[in-house]
């Protein structure tokens, strides 16, 4: 008959130590708030205080660290710095033993907390739930972590759902808020309100003038400034193309701000996701003091918009280029060195295409020397501004017209009660079908198509209604802009002025027996 002796175990299982080592427990703590401004014992500082000394006190542990992060969401591990260092000293080998107040301060994701306390446990490292008095290594812990892990969430999501509502209430009431810290040309005044920052607003003022009237593009915009040693509104950091675009591009330079730009889409990693229509933007005029005119700040756009069309043909050496056409084959004239290497070196202008090999009729327009444009745009800028007065007057009246929109909007309205009349038939329709069952499904589908296409022909109508109202905007808002320029543009020029070609010329079309036609922005063209 065998027998049979029982050779107990040496080693815990869960904790992979000696079961009779008398070894310390190398132990830590971890310690979060949400904002420096809890109190007393839920406060950072506290709660460091607290634990370093509850650990010291017990012989049986080894003091290691207590870890801490302040002022951090906690629906995400993934940004917080001390616990991902401490959860990285705990996998290698360095902590026995990890201490935290609860569930909700360790992680309120359930999916983060329950996947850290098993990879902890792997590496024979176990968590203490102050608040709940859960110790992961007691195998009824996980079920208990799971449910409790899970409540928190929920609050979590409550909590999120809460602060998402209140912003969407404030704006909808076109409350407007700004990250201070980060957003260049204003700061927060005495009562609360948005206020301008004059010495940041300064380099804001610089950023549109370089870019409108000195004809610079943001990349050297921040070139620039980068080789000045100008500091961003973060300091310390350097200024880059899209930084600078983003400047030029901001409503809220001009006294306006569009709200809920972005939304986060997932309270967990709090990810924010660009508002392609998912939810309603509001937009809101005049809600705080402007840096940039608003006839200026809409020739920016304009004049982006135009760069953009011309692709890599602009360049901020050359500003005539990317407004001289030809009138042969429609493209630019282009910048060109002639004898580049000796005493009769010269600057010309002549079409791109004229030496084409795909150009079959070869243009037949002239080149120009620099003085030639300078001397026929001077005459042409001076002659259209002999009739700024009428200009102004005229365009002042057409803006007029083009804001009044009444008309649209009365069109507009009508589409839409019609809109719920068809809306409202579709629904008796449905119910005569379902409910009483009056029609045959024949006549159901006959009666429900016809309603259908009534349906897409106003929303269509409605659609093409709203289209026309924005562009009619659009035309206002650059007569506008042009009228403010034209205002403070001088009335007679005898010297170039780039900052005059910048803002005045929209295009210029060379005609074959040298002359050239100036397109300005407030509409004029003026042969010369």
């Amino acid at each position: 008959m065998p027998r049979i002796t029982v050779i107990e175990p040496t080693i815990d299982v869960v904790s992979n130590l000696p079961i009779f080592q008398k070894n310390k427990r190398r132990v830590a703590a971890y310690a979060r708030v949400s904002t420096d401004n809890d109190e007393q014992y839920t406060s950072y500082e506290a709660q460091v205080e607290y634990y370093t000394r509850y650990i010291k006190e017990k012989e049986e542990w080894e003091y290691v660290e207590t870890y801490a992060d302040e002022g951090i969401s906690g629906t995400s591990t993934k940004k917080r710095a001390s616990f991902n260092k401490m959860i990285e000293a705990a996998l290698n080998g360095k902590i026995d033993l990890i201490i935290t107040k609860s569930i909700s301060r360790f992680a309120r994701n359930t999916l983060d907390t329950i996947s850290k306390i098993r990879e902890l446990k792997v590496h024979h490292v176990e968590v203490f739930f102050e608040k709940e008095n859960i110790w992961t290594f007691d195998p009824k812990s996980e079920l208990i972590l799971t449910i409790m892990a899970s409540i928190a969430q929920e609050e979590s999501r409550s909590i999120s759902q809460n602060v998402t509502w209140g912003k969407r209430v404030a704006f909808q009431k076109g409350k407007v808020s700004m990250a201070y810290s980060t957003f260049l040309g204003y700061r927060k005044g005495a009562n609360g309100e948005i206020e301008i920052d004059e010495e940041q607003a300064k380099l804001v003022r610089e950023i549109y003038r370089l870019f409108l009237f000195e004809g610079l593009t943001p990349h050297s915009i921040a070139e620039r400034f980068n080789k000045a040693g100008i500091s961003t509104v973060t300091k310390g950091s350097k200024w880059y193309k899209n930084g600078v675009l983003s400047i030029l591009t901001n409503e809220k330079y001009k006294g306006d701000a569009l709200l809920q730009k972005t939304y986060v889409e997932n309270y967990l990693d709090h990810k924010l996701v660009k508002n392609n229509g998912v939810l309603p933007k509001y937009y809101v005029e005049n809600s705080h003091p402007a840096i940039i005119d608003r006839g200026e700040w809409d020739m920016v756009q304009a004049e982006i918009k135009r760069r953009s069309e011309i692709g890599a043909i602009y360049s901020a050496n050359d500003i005539f280029s990317a407004k001289l056409i030809c009138e042969d084959c429609g493209g630019f004239y282009g910048r060109k060195v002639w004898h580049s290497n000796d005493a009769y070196r010269r600057i010309v202008y002549q079409c791109n295409h004229k030496f084409d090999s795909k150009n079959q009729h070869k243009c037949q327009t002239p080149h120009l020397t620099e003085d030639e444009i300078v001397q026929k745009f001077m005459e042409a800028y001076n002659k259209v501004m002999s009739e700024r007065e009428q200009i102004i007057n005229d365009l002042t009246e057409v803006a007029e017209l083009l804001g009044n929109q009444e008309t649209l909007d009365s069109k507009i309205s009508k589409a839409k009660e019609e809109l719920e009349v068809v809306e409202t038939m579709v629904q008796i329709l449905i119910d005569k079908r379902t409910k009483t069952n009056e029609l045959s499904e024949e006549e159901f589908l006959k009666q429900y198509e016809a309603l259908e296409e009534r349906n897409n022909k106003l929303t269509a109508r409605i659609n093409a209604l709203v289209t026309e109202k924005t562009i009619q905007r659009g035309k206002k808002e650059k007569i506008l802009a042009s009228v403010e320029l034209m205002k403070k543009e001088p009335e007679t020029i005898l010297r170039w002025s780039k900052e005059a070609w910048m803002a005045m010329v929209e295009s210029a079309i060379i005609h074959k027996d040298k002359t050239i036609s100036f397109k300005f922005y407030c509409g004029r063209t003026i042969k010369v």
